[in-house]
């Protein structure tokens, strides 16, 4: 049964990050048309689905791709964000993150040191935090 399935997708685009996208946004709606009981949500849902499905199903690759690279090039900045963001989170498990009171640069300084003299590398300006 696996086989078969590999055979009927060879050649076929597959999934991506905008179908990933549309899925999400049916999700989204299938909720919202659950809560609010409206008919023009239901329609939006179907929609959005067999869109995904002609995604996934084409063959035509250039056309699917450029339609992906178009997502993504528009949700480019959002991504960055949402990624520095988690970057950030996963940082302040091990240091604190300070901004130098003079030029606003952004400082990390390790967890558990007490207080100690922090100085800027940008303005070299010192000023006393606890970390």
């Amino acid at each position: 049964m696996k086989e078969r399935f590999y055979r009927f997708m060879q050649g076929r685009y597959g999934v991506d990050s905008f179908s990933k996208f549309l899925e999400g946004a049916a999700l989204v709606c299938v909720i919202l048309s659950l809560v609010f009981h409206n008919v023009m949500l239901d329609w939006i849902v179907w929609i959005l689905l067999l869109y995904v499905c002609f995604r996934t199903f084409s063959r035509n690759y250039q056309a699917r791709y450029a339609e992906n690279r178009r997502f993504l090039d528009a949700t480019a900045k959002f991504r960055y964000w949402f990624d520095q963001q988690r970057k950030l989170a996963e940082e302040r498990k091990y240091h604190h993150i300070y901004t130098c009171p003079k030029c606003r640069q952004k400082i990390r300084i390790p967890k558990g040191k007490g207080k100690i003299m922090v100085r800027c590398p940008k303005c070299r300006h010192e000023f006393q935090k606890r970390s």
